[in-house]
């Protein structure tokens, strides 16, 4: 079923910075090709940075000096630029952008590339990284209230929570989890209407394809697309979960300021998910202005994958009520 086009494709050179918004992506079966090949390394906590405990990050934007060539990926990142807020430009080649980034987090930081796919060091959650994990710790992740639930964690894959239990981000990649997120602007403009706005600013939320679709649904089109097949150009996406929102989205970024109102709009009005995180069925390439073509799940399939979602919202649940209860 033919459900709308591609409005904008986006990929970000380095993690938890802003991306550049192009004309063309590659998808293959890591997913966007030059998608997060560079990430800040807190070198005083020891893990990789991101824009939900150092959201000063958002407000440098970065871009790749050339055309990506096929070998770039993990173990050859291409040199990227970093523009940052004060007017000045680092490339990553020049041996002041540590100190410049350092500058701009008031912390010791280090502009690192993506290693070898089979060099897990930067992966591996670090020291620091698992004494501080706690449910308090990810409701402020989440800008969770004390007095509110935590968010239905049930959406996640078994194999995906084995995976965030030992990597900070799964090896091979610097995305937090999934290859590909999607997102509509029908989206984008439901929550904005909870603010009074026409629609928000798609930046805030870091898609790399954001889709302009005819099916307007109940407002929020991809919160229904579970287990389906997306055709987007010449790549499929699986959409395997709704994008669970943390606090990013209300963060400053350039031309952007600070609206913690948002955090507060996607919890209520679509269950703190937006957009959907997608794995790569068939590689291709996307333009701006493909169609795009949604193919629904199997009956079985669906009753298949509700059935394990609500063994693991049981198991999960208790988990979460248990630790919470002890967190305080």
């Amino acid at each position: 079923m033919a459900i709308g086009q591609v409005a904008e494709l986006w990929r970000y050179p380095v993690k938890s910075l802003g991306g550049e918004l192009v004309d063309h992506l590659d998808i293959g079966p890591r997913g966007v090709h030059g998608d997060r090949l560079w990430a800040v390394r807190d070198l005083e906590s020891d893990v990789t940075a991101t824009a939900r405990r150092l959201p000063v990050l958002l407000t440098a934007t970065a871009r790749y000096v050339g055309p990506l060539t096929a070998d770039a990926g993990p173990g050859n990142a291409p040199e990227v630029e970093i523009a940052f807020p004060d007017g000045a430009v680092l490339s990553s080649r020049d041996g002041q952008i540590h100190a410049k980034l350092s500058e701009l987090a008031d912390r010791d930081v280090r502009l690192t590339a993506l290693p070898p796919a089979d060099d897990t060091s930067l992966h591996r959650l670090s020291r620091n990284e698992r004494e501080n994990a706690s449910i308090s710790a990810l409701r402020k992740d989440f800008g969770v209230g004390e007095d509110e639930p935590f968010p239905d964690l049930s959406v996640f894959r078994m194999v995906d929570l084995a995976t965030l239990a030992r990597y900070s981000t799964p090896p091979g990649t610097f995305v937090d989890l999934a290859p590909v997120h999607v997102i509509t602007r029908t989206s984008l403009a439901t929550i904005g209407a909870e603010l009074g706005d026409d629609a928000l600013d798609v930046r805030r939320f870091r898609p790399n394809v954001l889709l302009s679709t005819t099916d307007d649904a109940d407002g929020l089109p991809e919160s229904h697309w579970g287990e389906a097949e997306l055709t987007v150009g010449g790549a499929v996406l699986h959409v395997t979960m709704p994008t669970i929102r943390c606090v990013v989205p209300s963060r400053a970024q350039p031309g952007l300021e600070v609206d913690r109102r948002i955090t507060k709009a996607v919890a209520n009005r679509a269950g703190r998910c937006l957009g959907v995180y997608c794995w790569v069925a068939a590689a291709g390439g996307v333009d701006v202005g493909d169609d795009v073509a949604l193919r629904s799940a199997a009956a079985p399939r669906r009753a298949l994958a509700d059935a394990a979602r609500r063994a693991r919202r049981f198991t999960l649940g208790l988990a979460t009520s248990v630790a919470d209860r002890f967190a305080r």
